[in-house]
């Protein structure tokens, strides 16, 4: 079909209409997985190298099962290639590894001309993930930790009441006594944005008895209700 590309293959490759018509459907159907994932996340700031990996994905996923087509060898050759590349990217939460393998899922169905399991799914895959985020069964991954010291336990109820109108979902990780007699609490919570963790640290230091406030990071040991 095209005169500037000599050395054509035994095997047919797809024409470049079909081609760029998969790796169109494909940047689509993962911008909706991509968008999905963006507008159901908790969290204090959402990971933009994930949303982009979601898309550019689903792209080379679609390319990959076209070059590959129904080939044996040529798939083969992929395998051996793919495990030389070692990926060593942690995904802690396996919410964001079911999004990454839906998104990876529809470019696969887009590369092997599926476009009607590839249209369902996805729209099936993103009506399920809003139904979910709606639901009681939703996912909060907490970021911080909150360590608030007070001078008697009759103030917890209104440090947790301070703790709710700012995060909405927290959760009591621990408690303990401190050698001035005081009653340390710690929390494991998340943010929607910076400032309410600023309101949250001077809303806490008007509640009577509290003597210290601090907000940690939990970098390396996020927890999830």
């Amino acid at each position: 079909m095209f005169d500037f590309f000599p050395d054509q293959p035994a095997f047919q490759y797809p024409d470049m209409v079909n081609i760029a018509y998969s790796l169109g459907w494909a940047f689509v159907l993962a911008s909706l997985i991509a968008i999905t994932h963006k507008l159901t996340f908790h969290g204090e700031s959402y990971p933009k190298n994930f949303f982009q990996a979601l898309i550019l994905g689903s792209i080379v996923t679609a390319m990959v099962m076209m070059a590959v087509g129904d080939s044996l060898a040529r798939g083969l050759g992929v395998f051996g290639a793919m495990a030389i590349i070692r990926f060593r990217t942690r995904v802690d939460d396996p919410r964001n590894v079911l999004f990454l393998f839906a998104a990876l899922s529809s470019g696969l169905a887009v590369g092997v001309f599926g476009f009607a399991i590839s249209f369902a799914g996805t729209i099936f895959f993103c009506l399920a993930a809003f139904v979910l985020h709606f639901s009681p069964f939703r996912t909060y991954v907490h970021s911080h930790k909150l360590e608030v010291t007070v001078g008697q336990m009759d103030s917890r109820p209104a440090v947790e009441s301070v703790i709710g109108n700012h995060c909405g979902e927290f959760k009591q990780i621990g408690i303990a006594s401190t050698k001035e007699e005081q009653v340390r609490l710690e929390y494991s919570l998340s943010f929607q944005s910076a400032g309410n963790k600023n309101d949250l640290l001077l809303q806490l230091r008007k509640v009577e008895s509290v003597t210290r406030v601090n907000i940690s990071p939990l970098e390396f040991d996020n927890i999830r209700i």
